[in-house]
């Protein structure tokens, strides 16, 4: 099985002039790695999900081989029926069997952030619905999916390189029933962890009336020179690890020692996913932070919290905030304006900064629509008394529609794009 899944491979990344040694079909795969390619040069992130049917081996031995690549392909065919009638369609890119023992789906992403939620909150919606369409096919067959994901990675690698990475690694997440590359990777990120590889990356955040700095938004990458250097490779390795609560508590705490460092005394941004936040383990974890870092000053600090995911259901999560607030932190919340559950997320939270999400922002200089949008949000923004940032500013005519609307505060690489927090702040002095 491995040696056919490493000739399939190796046939389809071999050079153009080198396919007509094999049959016309392998062709037909090039428009995969071109819509990735696509995708990827008009900076969209292209999500690798793997979806395999966790007790394969079971129905191997009960289906004949034409029976078993007809369910195969009744599978590929539910999900992208599924998928095409469904809120995501606009982000289906393909459905393939690059994995024969299951389907790769690839997606394009535009938001440039970390983004696992949208990946997980689709899967939530359409894996049920997979397997109630595959079981009206099969009755008599218990339909139960693994699935796996990671995004592409270009900076050092061919096009191809990068596909056949991420989608490796989305099967090792998928396939935990293969255990030696599963606690590979779970090793992989509790050494990070431990070891406390990561670097933080600092970007200014500026006041639109006096054209200062104001704040800085903290942003995480892995080990430098790695695939994890990526912070979307990083945050999808550690959540599908159940790492992603130590990993961020462990960005919490070099934040503080960052910040004390440089004697930073700006506000700054830190963002937290609502499962952090919602942690029982959290706000004891915080004070003993404050004791170690007596010199942070809690209302110079923002807990931001970071991608479209429901906070519904997070027992603790109302209480947390609430403790955080009564210690002088302040709320913000992120990605409005891209989705319903951050408007949700705004009217139960009423925050002390509302972040517009780069969608929004995007050629609003030509675009009347956006415009209105902006000011419907600075509307919400007033009546619950919140700051607005916006994010993504990356040419003057944006910034200048931003002005215009008195937007309070702006972020973006047309002020300046991450860098280390010490450059950073000689830099704007």
């Amino acid at each position: 099985m491995q040696f056919r899944r490493i000739k399939k491979w190796n046939k389809l990344f071999l050079p153009h002039h080198k396919l007509r040694y094999y049959p016309p079909k392998f062709v037909l795969r090039d428009p995969v790695l071109e819509g990735v390619y696509r995708a990827l040069s008009n900076g969209q992130q292209v999500a690798v999900v793997v979806i395999s049917t966790s007790n394969l081996r079971e129905l191997s031995q009960q289906l004949e081989l034409n029976q078993l690549n007809e369910y195969k392909e009744e599978l590929r065919i539910g999900f992208k029926h599924i998928f095409e009638d469904s809120i995501y369609s606009n982000d289906l890119l393909v459905v393939h069997d690059y994995y024969s023992d299951g389907l790769t789906i690839f997606l394009k992403i535009n938001d440039e952030k970390q983004n696992v939620m949208q990946i997980e909150n689709m899967l939530r919606t359409l894996t049920p619905k997979l397997e109630k369409w595959i079981y009206t096919k099969y009755p008599y067959f218990n339909h139960t999916f693994d699935i796996g994901y990671m995004f592409i990675e270009r900076l050092h690698y061919t096009t191809q390189d990068a596909l056949y990475t991420a989608q490796q690694q989305a099967v090792a997440m998928a396939e935990k029933r293969i255990q030696s590359r599963y606690i590979e990777t779970l090793i992989e990120m509790r050494d990070i962890i431990q070891k406390r590889e990561i670097t933080l990356l600092a970007q200014p955040i500026i006041d639109l009336s006096t054209n200062k700095i104001k704040a800085w938004e903290v942003l995480t990458r892995g080990p430098k020179g790695t695939v994890l250097e990526n912070p979307l490779q990083l945050f999808s390795l550690a959540r599908q690890s159940n790492l992603n609560y130590d990993l961020e508590l462990l960005v919490l705490e070099k934040a503080f020692k960052l910040i004390n460092r440089v004697r930073c005394l700006d506000d700054v941004f830190i963002n937290f996913t609502p499962l952090t936040l919602g942690n029982k383990r959290f706000i004891p974890a915080l004070n003993k932070l404050l004791t170690n870092y007596p010199e942070i000053k809690p209302n110079k600090i923002i807990f931001e919290v970071t991608e479209r995911d429901s906070i519904e259901g997070l027992t603790f999560f109302h209480d947390n905030i609430k403790q955080l607030r009564q210690k002088g932190f302040r709320i913000a919340v992120d990605d409005t304006g891209a989705g319903y559950s951050s408007l949700h997320t705004i009217s139960e939270l009423l925050p002390d900064i509302i972040k517009i999400d780069r969608s929004v922002i995007q050629d609003i200089d030509t675009n009347k629509v956006k415009e209105s949008m902006l000011k419907g949000l600075i509307l919400i923004a007033k009546e619950t008394g919140s700051l607005v940032v916006a994010e993504g500013i990356e040419k003057k005519e944006e910034a200048d529609v931003l002005v215009r609307n008195r937007v309070d505060l702006a972020q973006g690489y047309f002020y300046a794009k991450p860098g280390t927090l010490e450059k950073e702040r000689v830099a704007f002095l």
